[in-house]
């Protein structure tokens, strides 16, 4: 991963652990409302990839204890992993595509309100997603996948080779070296080459994608009506990062028709989803979304856009605003061959999830600022929706101090919570200093980037010999341990 210049060891922020009756009167753990749902407390666990669903997309004893463990706990809210809309191969993730998903989600509905005892509201995040494909070999892309062109057959022309003869042009392309490419590769076929082809939500001589905003909005729609019909308290429109909602918010999504360039085309899908969405459910089903408060990417949005996407959410009755930042395709690092990208590997993933190498700002609540400055400008227009904000925190005092002084309305906590599944039961009782506190070394995004399940190194290797599920390869325990 990317590393801000300069980057140190940052420490731990010191914890000073409430008491129970101080966390009692706190206002972190006080209740919260969702439009229709209303949330015992305002403790947060965003969603997380866990790689736990079979490759067809259904949920498995595994996902029942990932999210069983994580309700132990008790936290107000936890967002079921992006669950795809669509019925397409995309490995061992959720999905919601069709009624044969429903009896799994039901069972996860069930396993969350009895491992919580009912106090923890579950919703769940819907995603759509574009084609994306592994970096080849550069034998296989220039013999196999490149479609001639003519300025590809001027290599063969430059090497004496006949242009006509297409292996003669695929052969003269090959025997290049790396950086005379560029001349006879325009910079989707390079990156095709050196990334693996990635569709955009621009592509709209293809197609499927120049019909997105024709098709999403019902798939959106029936998935939802689907998240209800399980037993959700809400869902999540998935807005955030790489994926294709968050493309078309993009300050990169020049589209021409009517659905990209200016912040109102960029808005028009996504609001079109969200209205469809809404419709498909009942009243007591809470819909909102998550989304950049920045994209940190050269062309990207910024906090004023986000600002104006915020309201706009707002006045189209959307129930909460949960927050993110970065993650994206664009500043990825180069993979592996064989690998596909991941968009967690340049800078603007590293503001996605910053670990303890980091700079002067440390790697603990960097989207707080950029919270409070949407929230300003929603309450500004008139709005009471909360928002969530989360990213690197680990502590109480963290929490309530963004809750006092207003820069949010709800505070979540990941990588933490996954280190210690009955963090918050333990503030909540007065047992702070027994908690197993994050180190934020992204052990666990080291795994997703793998395609892994993804545990924590905290605890996936104690008590193996006890543990009820282990991974693929035996070697790691797949949920935290119970105290003694």
């Amino acid at each position: 991963m990317w590393r801000p210049p300069g980057s140190k060891r940052v420490a731990l922020p010191v914890a000073n652990w409430p008491t129970a009756a101080v966390a009692g009167g706190s206002r972190w753990f006080a209740p919260a409302q969702l439009g229709p749902v209303r949330l015992e407390e305002r403790t947060w666990i965003p969603a997380m990839v866990p790689w736990r669903a079979t490759e067809a997309g259904e949920v498995t004893d595994a996902v029942l204890d990932w999210y069983g463990r994580f309700a132990e706990g008790q936290p107000g809210a936890i967002v079921v992993e992006a669950t795809g809309i669509r019925d397409v191969n995309s490995g061992p993730l959720l999905r919601i595509g069709t009624d044969r998903y429903l009896d799994g989600l039901k069972r996860l509905v069930e396993r969350v309100r009895t491992a919580s005892a009912g106090r923890t509201r579950l919703l769940i995040q819907l995603i759509d997603f574009l084609a994306i494909r592994r970096r080849p070999p550069a034998e296989k892309y220039l013999q196999r996948f490149l479609e001639l062109r003519e300025p590809h057959r001027a290599a063969a022309t430059a090497v004496g080779a006949d242009p006509d003869d297409d292996q003669a042009v695929r052969a003269a392309l090959l025997a290049l070296p790396d950086e005379q490419l560029p001349r006879y590769l325009n910079d989707r076929e390079l990156e095709a080459l050196r990334f693996g082809y990635r569709e955009r939500v621009t592509d709209t001589h293809l197609p499927h994608i120049a019909d997105l905003p024709e098709r999403l909005p019902e798939l959106f729609a029936s998935a939802a009506a689907r998240a209800a019909q399980a037993g959700f308290d809400g869902v999540e429109l998935h807005y955030a990062h790489a994926y294709t909602m968050a493309s078309m918010l993009s300050g990169t999504n020049h589209r021409n028709d009517g659905y990209g360039g200016s912040v109102e085309g960029r808005l028009r899908l996504p609001l079109e989803v969200l209205a469809a969405s809404r419709a498909a459910v009942p009243r007591h089903v809470a819909v909102g979304c998550r989304f950049l408060a920045d994209e940190c990417i050269d062309g990207g949005y910024g906090v004023e856009d986000a600002e104006r996407y915020a309201v706009a959410f707002a006045r189209a009755g959307i129930h909460f605003l949960s927050l993110s930042r970065g993650g994206k395709f664009d500043d990825a690092k180069q993979p592996k061959i064989g690998w596909a990208a991941y968009p967690y590997t340049g800078r603007s993933g590293y503001e996605c999830m910053p670990t303890v190498y980091s700079d002067e700002r440390g790697p603990f609540g960097r989207n707080v600022a950029a919270a409070a400055a949407i929230r300003r400008a929603v309450r500004g227009d008139g709005h009471d929706v909360p928002i969530i904000v989360s990213g690197g925190i680990t502590t109480f005092e963290q929490a309530e101090a963004i809750l006092e002084h207003g820069h949010a309305d709800i505070v979540g906590a990941a990588r933490q919570s996954l280190a210690d599944p009955d963090w918050f039961q333990k503030i909540r009782e007065g047992r702070g200093d027994q908690i197993r506190r994050c180190e934020f070394t992204n052990y666990c995004e080291g795994l997703d980037q793998m395609h892994k399940q993804v545990t924590c190194k905290l605890w996936d290797r104690k008590d193996l010999a006890n543990a009820k599920l282990l991974s693929h390869d035996g070697r790691r325990r797949l949920t935290a341990p119970r105290d003694p």
